[in-house]
């Protein structure tokens, strides 16, 4: 079967699709995902294959795809919002979808419009090849997983739960990784940091600035974040991570697996160090109305990423007595629950199997994902849900997720199009 696809032309269809999509600006918030969607429909239409839509508030698309028979099997979940940009820090237009030197670029390129394209394009190359299906295929396109999900996976499944009828997710969370001296690693991640969305409030007395009067909000706000800022948190090696750092340390990227060579490399590494504790980022600040004036209210906001065990409530515990002023108001804006799933599955077995026979030398890793995705919530219903997406991305390219020149090349996108394809069409075609 995969043979008989010409990988060129489905390159450059995946990368034109990709192009195209891109230019559709559905920067979360607002959302307005509608348009992507009907993007994406079209292009089943096109082909021949049904879908359905759903709206969970104006604007805000859902939709979902199946071939095959009509529940289980394997879905490929995917989001169509991104995080907003700042267009002056950007070498390029990020709705632009440039072409440039082997490089698609645009928000989403990586996070994840790209991946969805993948998988479109894999779902439509197996009806177009009429590979026969033993197990089903879905292609699950959700709005909002850049906000939380409300309007996205969490409303489908309360609303929609027949599109969540699956055996195994296939989404974001882990990109296989380019690194020094021809290293090659490709990554699955079974499980993620948990987010914990934190507001800090303080009111105080308004006045003139030219008369301090030691009640202004936003010092005691200051002084609060300080004092978290320096917060020294407990580094902890989950078995996941132990799991990692093996993998690592015999693909040659880490010397040594012992707890004490992880924690070491930690220190020197910002990515490792997130996912051994629980992180906090403070991530807005807002008050006051004008410079003589001194402010009647104090706003932040802390982007939390716990471990998956970790107790929220312990945390907003520790968290409180860190601030130390009973001034300083904390009210939780989200909050989730952690799971994991099992790496001992068949799919962790067949994505072995993919790579060892096209590519190379690439080794494998197990990785715990430091930002949250739609996977939890399958993960919740105790449905196996992995992050996988089989690019191979340099270290430097990554820094573009969430941040500025997010850009894919063109050969990732055939590499990931092609071990996607295998490991699907392996996972569900007929003996």
């Amino acid at each position: 079967m995969t043979a008989s696809i010409d990988w060129d032309a489905a390159t450059t269809e995946a990368v034109s699709l990709l192009r195209e999509y891109l230019r559709i600006d559905t920067s979360n918030p607002p959302g307005n995902e509608r348009p992507a969607v009907e993007f994406l429909r079209g292009i089943l239409a096109a082909e021949g294959i049904p879908s359905e839509v759903a709206e969970s508030a104006p604007g805000r698309s859902n939709l979902f795809a199946r071939l095959g028979p009509s529940a289980g099997g394997v879905c490929l979940l995917n989001h169509t919002d991104v995080v907003p940009v700042e267009r002056q820090f950007w070498a390029r237009d990020p709705f632009s979808g440039d072409l440039v030197d082997g490089m698609v670029w645009g928000r989403g390129a990586l996070d994840m419009k790209g991946m969805g394209i993948l998988e479109l394009m894999v779902f439509l190359l197996l009806r177009r090849t009429g590979v026969p299906l033993a197990e089903s295929v879905s292609f699950l396109a959700v709005a909002d997983e850049e906000a939380g999900s409300a309007f996205g996976a969490s409303w489908v499944a309360e609303n929609r739960p027949a599109w969540m009828d699956t055996g195994l997710v296939i989404n974001e969370g882990a990109y296989g990784l380019a690194l020094p001296a021809g290293l090659q690693v490709f990554q699955i991640a079974p499980t993620e940091k948990v987010p914990l969305w934190v507001r800090l409030t303080v009111h105080g007395r308004p006045g003139h600035g030219s008369v301090p009067h030691g009640d202004n909000c936003a010092e005691h706000l200051v002084q609060a974040l300080e004092r978290i800022t320096r917060w020294q948190r407990e580094l902890r090696i989950l078995p996941v991570m132990k799991e990692h750092a093996r993998a690592l340390t015999g693909a040659g990227v880490m010397r040594s697996a012992a707890d004490d060579a992880i924690l070491r490399a930690a220190n020197r590494n910002p990515s490792l160090r997130a996912r051994l504790s629980n992180t906090v980022a403070v991530t807005t600040i807002n008050t006051g109305i004008k410079v003589n004036v001194i402010p009647a209210e104090a706003t932040a906001t802390l982007d939390c990423r716990l471990l998956p065990d970790v107790d929220a409530d312990v945390f907003l515990a520790e968290l409180s007595a860190v601030i130390a002023d009973s001034r300083v108001e904390l009210a939780i804006e989200n909050r989730f629950v952690g799971a994991e799933s099992p790496l001992d599955t068949r799919f962790a077995s067949v994505v072995r199997d993919v790579i060892a026979d096209m590519a190379e030398g690439a080794h494998i890793a197990p990785e715990m994902t430091s930002g949250f995705t739609d996977s939890r919530i399958y993960r919740l219903k105790g449905i196996p849900a992995y992050g996988f997406v089989p690019c191979l991305v340099p270290p430097e390219e990554l820094g573009g997720v969430h941040g500025h020149n997010e850009r894919i090349s063109v050969e990732n996108i055939r590499l990931g199009l092609q071990v996607l394809y295998e490991v699907v069409r392996r996972l569900v075609a007929s003996p």
